[in-house]
Parts: structure tokens; sequence; C-alpha cells
């Protein structure tokens, strides 16, 4: 699939379905699960202690609260939470953002008696705060030359915080706890699954951060840009993001995931995205996207049946 464009590259790769359903997986560090195990469980000593207040938005199935908790590196994160307005809490679902940030909750997922708890990641939309950019050029450097204090794990911890703020609100939710993430945020919740049994379920919309020795070789508009361009002039990167591998995380992701992949994106490069929907070993779902990151004839029709496959995926939770 290919559309007209300006771009000095071909958001395909040369790539068509076939061979991006062979992409493979690069070699993970020996300590790879050792790193993220430690990680959450750190983080899982943490009480989130999250704070609402209702906003004066009106919907006629939710009440819209601001939120804020606390996660790791005593960073506060802020977002909302959406809770029903008819009938009780059955289960929750932590919705990533990408790269773009976040202004507000969406009020469309299909999932029926669940609260949504939609945070914006360490230093990004109401999550910012110095010296962190919110630029995405300069966050994803944000200390990318040390493993251990690199932004993207923070932004995993977030996630996992987030996990615990939702169950500390909603304890009865236990057991049925789902993750959305989109782009960025497909990423980072790749990167959280496989470590964090409360989640049971998960959809993964053009996620990013997959195959990264890959992906350092494929120009694009996007963070990944900067990460080549930081890698060319410091030729380091790759100590910290073997560590920060989506395809590696998704090797050991067990839960059922539904991810949307796309065949043409000047974002994140299709051969990554796919890289991690290959690399799942349990229960998956493919939903192929036309295009990501950009707009195309179809792409209503397309949103609309993906909506259509996530409310029954998502229906078991």
């Amino acid at each position: 699939m290919a559309f007209p464009h300006g771009y000095h590259f071909d958001p395909t790769y040369g790539y068509g379905l076939e061979r991006l359903l062979q992409i493979g997986c690069p070699d993970e560090p020996p300590d790879f699960a050792a790193f993220w195990q430690g990680r959450y469980a750190r983080a899982l000593e943490l009480r989130p202690e999250p704070r609402l207040s209702q906003r004066q938005d009106w919907h006629p199935a939710y009440e819209c609260h601001d939120i804020a908790y606390r996660s790791t590196d005593d960073f506060t994160i802020h977002g909302w939470l959406l809770i029903p307005k008819h009938g009780p809490v059955r289960r929750g679902v932590v919705v990533g953002h990408g790269y773009g940030g976040r202004d507000g909750p969406d009020y469309h997922l299909p999932a029926e008696g669940a609260a949504f708890l939609f945070p914006c990641f360490r230093g990004l939309s109401r999550s910012q705060r110095p010296p962190i950019s919110n630029n995405p050029a300069y966050h994803v450097l944000h200390d990318i030359d040390k493993r251990d204090r690199y932004i993207l794990g923070g932004c995993v911890e977030d996630v996992w915080l987030g996990v615990s703020a939702l169950l500390a609100l909603f304890p009865d939710a236990a057991g049925h706890v789902g993750y959305m993430g989109a782009s960025f945020g497909g990423g980072i919740g790749a990167l959280a699954l496989p470590w964090d049994g409360r989640i049971r379920l998960a959809h993964l919309a053009v996620p990013t951060f997959g195959h990264v020795p890959l992906r350092l070789g494929l120009p694009t508009l996007g963070s990944g840009e900067a990460v080549r361009g930081y890698e060319q002039r410091h030729g380091n990167v790759l100590a910290t993001l073997r560590y920060y591998d989506a395809a590696c995380a998704a090797r050991r992701t067990v839960i059922p995931v539904h991810v949307a992949a796309a065949l043409f994106d000047p974002v994140v490069a299709p051969p990554g995205q796919f890289a991690i929907y290959n690399a799942l070993p349990g229960p998956k779902e493919l939903f192929v996207l036309e295009a990501g990151h950009f707009d195309y004839p179809r792409q209503s029709e397309q949103d609309h049946a993906l909506l259509q496959t996530l409310a029954h995926f998502f229906s078991p939770l």
C-alpha cells in the first residue's frame, strides 16, 4: 500500500504485508528480564495516592475527573479519569497517548462498565516538568546515555502506577484491567505488559520502539529520527536501547494482545510495528491499517471498523 506523498523516503520502506509478517526479533541483553522485573518490583512498592477533582465537562455516560497520582522518582502524573454514570465499575482501562500528548479524554472507547484512566506520561502534556522537554525530539533523548535513568523507563513505570491508582480507586476491577495505547503509548505499553500480571488484555496501535537495530536504519519524521541522529553523532545508543526494545518485550507477553499495524507510516516505520506483533507468542489479533500518522481516503472507514473490533476484543475483560 502506497500513497502520493512528498517525503524524501518511502514510508513503506519497500515492505509488503507478507514481508512485514516475516520480520523477526533482535537479540536481547542477557539481563533484559531481570532489568524490567526489578523495576516493576520497585514500582509496586509505591502507593500512588490518587487524587480526584471533578471537572465541569458534561457527558451522558461518564463523569469526568481530573486525576493526579504519584509515580516513581517522586513524579506526579496528571491526567483524566472517566467513571461510568450508570452502573458499577466492573473493569478498568489505562489509555496511553502518542508523542503529540493529550489535551483531554476520549469518550468513544469501547468497554462497557469500565473506568478509563488517561495519564499524561512524565514530561508531556499535563505532566510537564523541567528539565524534561515536551518536544518529542528532545523528550525521547532525555537521559538516553543512562540505561537506568532513560525517560522511557519512567514512562513505563507511569503505566504500572496508573494500574495501581485504578485499583486503589476501584478494587473490584482487580483481574479486569486492560491497556490501550497508540504510537508512543503503544510502544510504552508493549514494554510494560510482560511484567505486570494485573493487565489482562491490551491493544497497541501503530506501536513504536520495535526492533531498535532495524529502525535505526530507517528514516522517519518522528522521534525515531531524533534517535537516529543521536546515534550518528555519538554511536552509543544501543547500549541503552537494547533494554527498551518493544519487540523483545513483546516476546515475553502472554496475555491476549490486539495490534493495529500500518503498511505505510512516515512517523513509525511499519517494520518496527510488525516486529512487535510478530514477536507476541500468546493469543493475538492483527488489524492491518492502510496507513498510520497519515491522512488517507479510507481512514474513517478503517477507524470505525477498528473500534468495532476492539469492542469485541475487550468484551471478555
